[in-house]
């Protein structure tokens, strides 16, 4: 692991989650920019010195030394967005398979580069996006592949928060890279959250997004990047799409919530009750499926553990991610070739379109072309 040292929330996250299934040991770490921190968290992690470095660069160097076997398998990247790049280069360059956090990279080019550097070593690579792992998330894909909903017309997808309400950037340290274009990058929410909006919304309908519309603003007062913001998406095959994000939505925690309606049915899902999947139908109620039930499809049962009414939800389906990508490993390992299943996890593809989001909404905003006067 490079990052999730002292204060870290996600790096705690990605180690639960990737022990979850018993197929991951955490063996190595590099976990702050500072070696004194780095190892008060590995030695609390039991972890022997001589697998604690002061450096990512002696870390990977280092693992790259040691004989098969005895060697890091993969390397999981989870520092503020300014670091993913360089630690993910390196890795790669030196043979090491990489899960990294989202956004992908710091600027489009970077993860370009990263795309190049992929598909030409033949390496696995992981983005995180957690969300496409839910259980009923990947059911809702189902429908939609199935024809269930037919033609996609009409999208909402939206991430409010309200923890950053107010500047409390001196006091936190997660708001505080974020809210700093040094090291979050020219997006603040959007890049945050935003992409988690625009990711879902692909994964689940399938239909890449081809043009957009967008605004962003920073409501508190000297904060350099947006902490809100709203676009309008023109996808394949004419489906139209609104996406809001939101950082200063008081009261709300972790409100991501896509809405998705075609032709013939629509769907509906939310991440604070992510065990329910709501169907519905123009000449019947509105269908409640619920994860863990015989009548979901193999993708949703596949991406389940738990009986049915159990809360199953944000560590599980980061585990999810996780376990496929080991799953995969194992099988290059023996030489096969992963089962479709196990690569089901987002790619670098979906890190670069994550990137060409926040590219495409940063610049829509920089013109005041795109709005035309209705009149009187």
């Amino acid at each position: 692991m490079i990052g999730g040292g002292e204060g870290s929330f996600i790096g705690g996250v990605h180690r639960i989650a990737a022990n979850l299934d018993g197929q991951i040991e955490l063996v190595c770490g590099c976990f702050s920019s500072r070696p004194e921190v780095s190892y008060r968290t590995g030695r609390a992690l039991f972890l022997p010195d001589n697998r604690i470095y002061g450096s990512f660069q002696e870390m990977i160097e280092r693992e790259a030394s040691l004989p098969e076997g005895e060697r890091m398998d993969f390397v999981s990247i989870v520092t503020p967005n300014h670091l993913h790049f360089a630690p993910a280069m390196m890795a790669l360059e030196h043979g090491f398979h990489v899960a990294l956090d989202k956004p992908m990279t710091f600027t489009l080019d970077e993860a370009l580069q990263l795309r190049e550097k992929v598909n030409s070593r033949g390496l696995l690579f992981m983005l995180t996006h957690t969300y496409t792992a839910y259980p009923m998330v990947r059911e809702a894909r189902e429908r939609v592949r199935r024809g269930e909903l037919g033609k996609i017309r009409r999208i909402y997808v939206e991430y409010p928060q309200g923890w950053l309400y107010e500047d409390c950037s001196a006091t936190n340290k997660q708001a505080a890279w974020r809210v700093d274009p040094a090291r979050s990058g020219k997006a603040g929410c959007m890049g945050d959250l935003g992409t988690h909006a625009f990711n879902i919304v692909e994964f689940i309908t399938g239909l890449k997004a081809t043009e957009l519309c967008g605004e962003l603003i920073s409501f508190v007062p000297g904060r350099l990047l947006e902490d809100d913001g709203a676009a309008l998406i023109r996808y394949e095959g004419g489906a139209r799409g609104v996406l809001t994000a939101s950082q200063i939505a008081i009261g709300h925690e972790n409100s991501l919530r896509v809405r998705i309606y075609g032709e013939k049915a629509g769907l509906e899902w939310s991440q604070e009750e992510p065990n329910t999947l709501l169907m519905l139908w123009p000449d019947a109620p509105a269908q409640i499926l619920r994860t863990s039930n015989g009548y979901l499809s193999l993708a949703a049962k596949h991406n389940t553990r738990i009986p049915a009414g159990h809360p199953e939800g944000y560590l599980e389906a980061f585990a999810n991610l996780y376990r496929h990508f080991a799953q995969a490993l194992q099988a290059l390992a023996v030489g096969e070739t992963p089962a479709a299943e196990d690569l089901d996890f987002p790619s670098i593809e979906e890190g670069v379109r994550g990137m060409r989001f926040i590219e495409a909404i940063v610049s829509t905003n920089e013109t005041e072309q795109k709005w035309i006067p209705i009149g009187d």
